[in-house]
């Protein structure tokens, strides 16, 4: 059965979709654009884990869910580059953080969230280089589990 192969594609996103909105919202750590692109394969790996939980026979679901934390992984592989000044990132990648309140006062005196600054970091490793540390575990952990269940299904 597939059982820890779905779990672990349910755990992920939602463990590190759980850190992004604690350090947004507990720590003000406002996400850029390419923050948000990280975001959206794990939402679609929550909802596709759910559906091989759904569906314990079916591996396909849970293989699926794998591809889109390796997708975030990749994404956040391309945004820590950018961060650590490896490469150039997309033109214009800023965003306004928005806290509430009347829009226009939250629009002119949000600070702009630059994609090319980590704005934080542990032992030298931004958010989008854990990102792909772990999902990019994951993904190949789901992967070899599968793999080590057999079949096709």
């Amino acid at each position: 059965m597939n059982r820890t192969a779905n779990t672990l594609a349910l755990a992920t996103p939602l463990a590190l979709l759980g850190g992004a909105y604690v350090s947004q919202y507990g720590f003000g750590l406002y996400p850029c654009e390419m923050c948000w692109w990280q975001r959206y394969p794990h939402f679609v790996a929550l909802a596709l884990a759910v559906i091989g939980l759904a569906r314990p026979g079916q591996k396909v679901w849970t293989a699926l869910a794998a591809l889109a934390i390796l997708a975030s992984g990749l994404i956040g592989a391309f945004h820590a580059g950018v961060e650590y000044g490896w490469w150039e990132g997309i033109t214009g990648c800023a965003t306004v953080a928005q806290a509430g309140g009347d829009p226009l006062e939250a629009i002119l005196n949000a600070p702009i969230v630059r994609c090319d600054v980590a704005p934080w970091t542990l032992f030298g490793i931004s958010l989008a280089g854990y990102n792909f540390l772990i999902s990019t575990a994951a993904a190949l952990a789901i992967f070899g589990l599968l793999r080590r269940e057999g079949g096709t299904k």
